[in-house]
């Protein structure tokens, strides 16, 4: 088996687009993490992403005869270009059908490559689908874009340079997972020639798809995916990759979407390159295990995978880099409501950075403060500083890792309401594009009141909305039937304690 890829990945034709990309040492990161640190710079690639190498090893290995009525394939991003370009290359005609969210940067760059792009549906499933039935009623080449061993052979070269670029002993290769080409392929091609190197895949936390696959023995399809780090949000892992997988690949690791945030601006800091968030996933990997595991003077590669951000996004990044990293703790803090004492909390705080501090008055016995302050010694300090609060008589309830307070409470706290009655709360996630908010809210209805609103656009691909909805007892059971068919994801927040202590 790994003799049979390392053929392919031998012979593979990437290079006459491709480039080969450096591996550059992380001075920063090797320093604070105790290990050397190497980064695999695939967000260097023509396209700013490796997927490059797997579309055009694919389309180089057609004739002349099946590319006579051209080639399609579906993809949100990186897949897309790559096929572009070497469609391009090889004079192919090329069809990307792309969901109708994806960013218009990356639309216009497939234009720009010579692909004609087809904007169909809001997800990839139905990009896909879409292109699938294309292919079958035009006699089009469907390329796919982890599913195919030319793909994952074009995509195991960047195993090839990172073994003849580093001659040294290699603990471990972390590389981002999604469909699972990419890893597929590196790993055929590392376990046949240095089986003793450790090769380690990393996944969002709410994108699983080769965790859960690997963790159940079958290829499982996530009920939904997270939508954060875009380049891997996929359903289902690939056939060939899971089987590869399952014979190569040593370990799948898990990282949060602040983890990948920190990760991000890690790069920036050694590099001053912008990845995407999936481009980050190794180096979060990377961060992860060194902590796990404790091991130190190892030699660890992670792989940029692509630099493909759309600009807006930055924001997002920003704001939880420093809670990724452990900087920055979140905190609902209960001060009595008199003169003087926010000066009382701020120096129990003691010479802290504040990075954010939200109030309003709500009665006149207690005020409800929503608190962001920097730590410089991670989540020891966080709860040396909660210890600290406590044995000072605040109540206090730590939001580092509430989804719905960081999304979402810390941009809207207001006090609570009074005269609300049944009220539910809910988050929901949409597609997200020019008049995606009107339709949400005529989705919506007008049998039930809106009580509570907060919308805030990140320059994603999907939309984040919270919303207070006054549902009598009698009617929640159909109310949670028309969720349904709206057809978006949703969470039930009712219980969450950023909401009881904000907004309840």
């Amino acid at each position: 088996m790994p003799d049979k890829y390392l053929k392919m990945i031998l012979n593979s034709r990437v290079y006459d687009v491709a480039t080969e990309t450096r591996l550059d040492f992380a001075q920063g990161l090797s320093v604070r993490l105790g290990n050397d640190v190497w980064l695999k710079r695939e967000d260097l690639q023509p396209v700013f992403s490796f997927k490059l190498r797997g579309a055009y090893n694919k389309i180089a290995s057609l004739d002349a005869a099946s590319c006579e009525k051209g080639i399609i394939t579906a993809s949100a991003g990186n897949h897309a270009q790559g096929v572009a370009l070497a469609a391009k290359h090889r004079g192919i005609k090329s069809l990307i059908v792309m969901p109708r969210t994806t960013p218009g940067i990356k639309v216009s760059s497939v234009r720009a490559l010579g692909g004609k792009p087809l904007l169909h549906g809001d997800t990839y499933d139905e990009a896909c689908e879409h292109a699938h039935k294309l292919a079958k009623e035009r006699g089009m080449i469907f390329i796919h874009p982890y599913d195919d061993p030319e793909v994952i052979a074009g995509q195991g070269t960047v195993a090839m340079e990172v073994l003849q670029q580093q001659r040294d002993p290699i603990h471990a290769v972390f590389v981002p997972v999604g469909g699972g080409g990419l890893i597929a392929g590196m790993a055929a091609y590392i376990k046949a020639l240095r089986p003793d190197i450790r090769v380690i895949g990393v996944e969002p936390e709410d994108a699983p798809c080769m965790y859960e696959a690997l963790k159940r023995k079958r290829r499982v399809v996530l009920d939904q995916v997270g939508i954060f780090a875009d380049g891997v949000a996929v359903r289902q892992a690939g056939k060939e990759p899971y089987r590869l997988a399952r014979k190569f690949v040593d370990e799948i690791m898990l990282v949060s979407t602040d983890e990948i945030c920190a990760a991000t601006k890690d790069i920036f800091d050694d590099t001053r390159a912008m990845v995407e968030p999936a481009g980050a996933l190794a180096v979060a990997g990377i961060k992860k295990y060194v902590e796990r595991e404790g091991c130190t003077d190892e030699s660890l590669i992670a792989i940029n995978s692509g630099a493909n951000i759309n600009f807006d996004r930055l924001r997002h990044v920003a704001e939880r880099a420093e809670i990724g990293e452990r900087r920055e703790a979140l905190l609902a803090v209960t001060i009595p409501e008199q003169p003087g004492s926010f000066l009382k909390f701020c120096r129990t705080l003691g010479k802290r950075g504040i990075t954010e501090f939200n109030y309003r008055y709500a009665d006149a016995h207690d005020a409800q403060v929503f608190a962001g302050v920097q730590l410089s010694g991670g989540d020891e300090e966080r709860e040396e500083l909660l210890d600290t609060l406590r044995k000072q008589g605040y109540a206090v309830v730590d939001m580092t890792d509430n989804e719905m307070a960081k999304t979402h409470i810390r941009f809207m706290v207001g006090g609570h309401a009074s005269g609300i009655d049944d009220e539910v709360l809910y988050r929901f996630e949409f597609p997200e594009r020019p008049g995606a908010l009107l339709k949400f809210l005529a989705s919506m209805g007008k049998r039930w009141n809106i009580s509570l609103f907060h919308y805030r656009n990140h320059g994603a691909a999907y939309g984040r909305v919270l919303v207070g909805v006054q549902v009598p007892p009698a009617e929640r059971k159909g109310f949670r039937a028309s969720l349904d068919d709206l057809g978006y994801t949703w969470f039930e927040e009712l219980d969450n304690p950023a909401y009881t202590l904000f907004l309840g």
